[in-house]
């Protein structure tokens, strides 16, 4: 194979489709900005908002996936997904936009076949340090009591003080030591914390000052000060953080959860909250996105929410260009490619 035909299926802009292609020359893009247009923003990039098309322009745009042998993100929905890739035989290479793209494979609910014939990878990677940075505020946030101080000056109130909590002083047990794990490990190690990070393989990783065996999270929750979530949703980490894992927790355990809203049992939180055991807690997902408006998470004072928008950043589409096309270089020249989905557990 020495070319390789790639149907845009996001709004991808122009300077980033001509960078693709002066970085692996041998991509031919196959695109139609009338039915996917460029994004004009960075939350648009996020959530595209695709123009009504009649039913003669959804035929030719998932015409044109088909047509191609790789798919530059999602068509539409995993169940436009599923259509293209069973009526089409040349798709062999599906690259999906979020870290986590395996969910949205997960969802198309394809056959064994499909699954061996194409391959499906993620930008993971990408999305590292404005998330372990995000991590971070979290962390800070609970250990500086940002919900009493909002307090204080909505009441215009001058106390004595309290004695805030260092990061210096305090254990965090990062919970998933990927390549976000990783990242938090490093900058929250920066600021002077002790870093014990869950492993199943038991390998060491720079900045992690005390490896655990994933097996034993809940004893390892109840002797840290913060524990960081950046597990992928998987069956095995679907309500993971439930009351068993948080039952014994130290007063005042600040949560921050930067991989998928799945892995906490939301209502396991909430009573954890109203005792005390976890003093703060930062997500930036959740089990249901979005957040449905009934939630008591949108109104407790000592829950942080971001929109599922942490990872955001103005170069994120510029990487993940720059990431697909060293991808389709190494698929060209029949090398291992990078974040290559598990279909097993996709992830």
């Amino acid at each position: 194979m020495d070319r390789l035909r790639v149907a845009i299926m996001t709004g991808l802009p122009e300077a980033l489709c001509a960078r693709i292609t002066e970085l692996e020359p041998r991509v031919e893009l196959l695109r139609d900005e009338r039915l996917a247009p460029p994004a004009r923003s960075i939350g648009e990039w996020a959530r595209p908002r695709w123009p009504e098309r009649s039913a003669a322009d959804q035929a030719a745009f998932e015409a044109m996936a088909g047509e191609a042998d790789a798919l530059f993100g999602i068509p539409d929905s995993p169940a436009t997904l599923a259509r293209v890739l069973e009526t089409s035989d040349s798709v062999r290479w599906v690259h999906t936009m979020a870290a986590g793209g395996g969910g949205q494979v997960k969802a198309a609910g394809l056959d064994a076949a499909t699954l061996e014939r194409v391959t499906f990878t993620t930008s993971a990677g990408v999305h590292g340090a404005p998330l372990a940075e995000w991590a971070v505020l979290g962390v800070l946030a609970g250990a500086k009591d940002v919900p009493r101080l909002e307090r204080q000056r909505r009441e215009r109130s001058w106390d004595d003080g309290w004695a805030m909590r260092h990061v210096e002083d305090m254990t965090v047990l990062v919970v998933g030591l990927g390549g976000i794990g990783q990242q938090v490990a490093a900058k929250l190690g920066a600021l002077g914390a002790t870093i014990w990070g869950t492993t199943r393989s038991g390998e060491p990783v720079p900045h992690v000052d005390r490896l655990v065996p994933a097996d034993d999270l809940a004893a390892a929750a109840a002797q840290v000060d913060a524990i960081v979530l950046t597990l992928p949703g998987t069956a095995l980490t679907e309500r993971l953080v439930g009351d068993a894992v948080l039952a014994d927790v130290r007063p005042g355990t600040i949560l921050v959860n930067v991989g998928r809203g799945t892995v906490v049992d939301e209502d396991a939180l909430l009573r954890a909250l109203e005792d005390g055991r976890i003093g703060y807690a930062a997500l930036d997902v959740t089990a249901v996105e979005p957040l449905p408006t009934e939630s008591p998470l949108w109104s407790h004072e000592r829950v942080l929410l971001s929109p599922h928008t942490a990872a955001l950043h103005e170069d994120e589409p510029a990487r993940i260009a720059e990431l697909f096309a060293e991808n389709a270089g190494r698929l060209l020249d029949g090398e291992p490619m990078r974040n290559v989905v598990d279909t097993v557990e996709f992830y």
